[in-house]
């Protein structure tokens, strides 16, 4: 049987160990080994950040299993490896940078878009503890997985989940064709309103049906998605999305609403991979 378990990375900056603390807190609700990674270009300097995390770890949450290594090399490729099959991986957003430490400003950008699994990303000023709601940025039905993310959140932290699809109006044209019959123009239109409608009403149907008793409410935004959900986030504990992934010529890219979540929100982000890359 596989330990679950909760990665973070640390660096012995101060947003590192809000990270930690954070991480100590979803593996404590999850059931989980916390799993503590230090990326380093020379192992003979981890000691202290390790001993130090420990220490904080044995202090604040007692009982809680945990692991504590260095890795030698770069802190995405570390964090990425043993991250795979975590049930959350946890980072900051700034760190030392140089030698010293990790750019996890960096480094949460290009792990969001090479993780394998959920990333929370610690970033704004909201605390580890904070009870505001859980906020679910949907686009289509390929946010299923963030979804289903979102529902459980919600219900680990006793929290109301904010469903927020945000769309761009759609342009209608002034008049019909003259080809074809207004009617059919008219059932034809119904359809398309409907059907968008829908995606993201299908993406939290599986989720509704099995969080029955979580307090949910869906709205929809008609204007451009990151204005609307980094507006939400001043009162949100985290904000969760789809990972939308595109090739590049320099390596897989973020989308524009993720990018301007991890650099501009104003609580805790959440991207959870989608097979939509």
């Amino acid at each position: 049987m596989t330990t679950r378990h909760v990665t973070v990375g640390v660096d012995g900056s101060l947003v590192a160990v809000r990270a930690l603390d954070r991480a100590c807190e979803e593996a404590v609700l999850r059931g989980a080994v916390l799993d503590i990674v230090y990326a380093v270009p020379d192992l003979d300097e981890a000691g202290p950040i390790l001993a130090s995390a420990a220490s904080r770890v044995r202090d604040r949450h007692p009982g809680l299993p945990f692991t504590a290594c260095a890795v030698e090399g770069g802190p995405v490729q570390a964090l990425v490896r043993h991250g795979r099959g975590a049930e959350l991986t946890v980072v900051g957003t700034r760190g030392l940078g140089g030698v010293a430490g990790l750019l996890l400003g960096s480094v949460s950008l290009r792990l969001a878009a090479h993780t394998y699994g959920p990333l929370l990303v610690v970033r704004g000023d909201r605390g580890p503890a904070s009870r505001g709601e859980v906020l679910l940025g949907l686009e289509s039905n390929t946010d299923a997985d963030a979804a289903v993310f979102a529902f459980a959140e919600a219900a680990r932290h006793g929290a109301r989940l904010r469903v927020l699809n945000a769309r761009p109006r759609r342009y209608l044209a002034p008049e019909l064709p003259p080809l074809v019959h207004s009617r059919q123009m008219e059932n034809d239109g119904i359809r398309q309103v409907r059907t968008g409608q829908t995606a993201p009403r299908l993406a939290v149907a599986g989720p509704r049906q099995w969080y029955p008793h979580a307090e949910a409410g869906t709205r929809t935004v008609r204007t451009g998605p990151a204005p609307a959900l980094l507006e939400a986030t001043h009162g949100a504990a985290v904000v969760i999305v789809s990972a939308r992934r595109g090739p590049h010529r320099l390596g897989r890219q973020l989308g524009p609403v993720t990018h301007a979540l991890l650099n501009h929100s104003h609580c805790p982000v959440v991207i959870v991979p989608t097979a939509a890359v």
